[in-house]
């Protein structure tokens, strides 16, 4: 699937960090990864921090489908209001679920400490504002319900709003433990280091065809050569429908544009945070280390790519007017406008683990806005399931029954 429009943001700004030679031999491996964008770049680094011996293999160049478009806020929140998720799944499950998206969040910022990577890495906060004033008792019965399971939130009035800001919703919550990041330097990165722990990456290296054996998997390659492995992590985003035996999710098509860098930033509240909104589908907002404004949304029922990308002129130019109505007093020029296709659940949550009906095999699927999220929390939790160790996040986010009590 052709995921991104051309000319995505962050490679034309970062470049090629890094190339890996295409695999043109047989291999062998105890794990092998399909997929080299942020999640496969997340599950490598886990294993090779683990000592597990991997291959990563991808079609395309590295961190060139999804996360080369990804705008890459980082956020604990959910597509699912948590106090919807509670009517879903039950309400430990979804404390709980929205705990370890904030826990997450923080394993990101010490990986990145801990590497050294230079990704862009910065802890926001998070506005999430009222749309309309129809959506004020929903945004309330939000505000309580996480307030209640001791996430650390403000209830920003009208008042609040227009004090700090040109932003002039009804209301909005402010969440802290947010983050923001450039995800296809952050995937390089982790790449890299995972590489220099020996594991093995071949880009340009398309799977053909995938033959589950009693001791593991064989894929063929494109190029012909065959991985054999023992265990096999599918972390190819929203490509990954074709290695599961039904359909979980439905495709849509958003639109991101980026600035120049401004000069200041004058209106934009609480220290340049993360802002997104009620309004579904909604608009998302951010700012970047070198001092650019990002604006997402508008977001349509995926068709093909080439109805997605038909509609890129009239996108950017609602977004572009959205930007100035938001920001009137911040002087800017659009620099780039791209779209995606991303995947989302019923639920807002991811999928990660084993499927009982593929062997041999672990997803780590973070469909949804939180992507990056899901895909920490996903790299932890198939680490520990191939080192033979419990992880209590199975029955959160494992293929196995949402529903919950609490």
């Amino acid at each position: 699937m052709d995921l991104l429009s051309p000319e995505p943001f962050w490679p034309r700004r970062d470049g090629l960090p890094a190339t890996y030679a295409p695999l043109e031999r047989d291999a062998r491996c105890e794990v092998a990864i399909i997929g080299a964008g942020i999640t496969g770049a997340l599950v490598a680094w886990e294993l090779a921090d683990a000592g597990i011996d991997t291959i990563v293999l991808d079609r395309r160049e590295t961190a060139h489908g999804s996360t080369a478009g990804s705008t890459s806020l980082l956020q604990y929140e959910i597509d699912e209001p948590l106090h919807r998720l509670m009517r879903q799944v039950g309400t430990d499950r979804a404390v709980r679920s929205y705990q370890r998206c904030r826990d997450a969040v923080d394993d990101i910022a010490a990986l990145v400490a801990r590497l050294g990577l230079d990704c862009g890495f910065r802890r926001r906060t998070s506005l999430l504002l009222a749309s309309r004033a129809a959506h004020l008792p929903q945004l309330r019965r939000e505000f309580e319900a996480r307030r209640d399971a001791g996430f650390l939130v403000d209830w920003w009035p009208r008042s609040q709003l227009t004090r700090c800001s040109t932003l002039s919703q009804p209301a909005a919550i402010l969440s802290h433990d947010a983050a923001e990041v450039d995800s296809y330097r952050l995937a390089h990165g982790l790449l890299g280091a995972a590489h220099r722990r020996g594991v093995r990456i071949h880009e340009r290296t398309a799977v053909t065809r995938t033959r589950f054996t009693a001791g593991g998997v064989e894929l063929k390659t494109a190029r012909g050569g065959t991985v054999r492995a023992r265990r096999l992590v599918i972390a190819a985003g929203y490509e990954a429908g074709m290695f599961l035996p039904e359909t979980l999710t439905a495709l849509h098509s958003t639109y991101a544009i980026v600035t120049h860098p401004v000069k200041t930033f004058s209106g934009w509240p609480a220290d340049r945070c993360l802002i997104w909104e009620t309004a579904r589908p909604y608009l998302y907002l951010r700012t970047t280390e070198d001092d650019r404004m990002i604006v997402g949304g508008y977001d349509e029922p995926f068709r093909d790519p080439v109805a997605r990308d038909r509609l890129l002129g009239a996108k950017r130019a609602a977004l572009h007017r959205r930007l100035k109505q938001l920001f009137p007093r911040i002087a800017f020029e659009v620099a780039g406008a791209w779209a995606g296709t991303f995947a989302v659940t019923a639920h807002g949550l991811p999928y990660i683990g084993r499927h009982p009906a593929v062997p041999h095999t672990w997803f780590a699927l973070g469909f949804g806005g939180n992507g990056v999220v899901f895909s920490q929390l996903g790299a932890q939790m198939i680490r520990d399931q191939i080192q033979g160790r419990a992880n209590a996040d199975e029955a959160l986010f494992g293929f196995g029954p949402r529903r919950g009590g609490g």
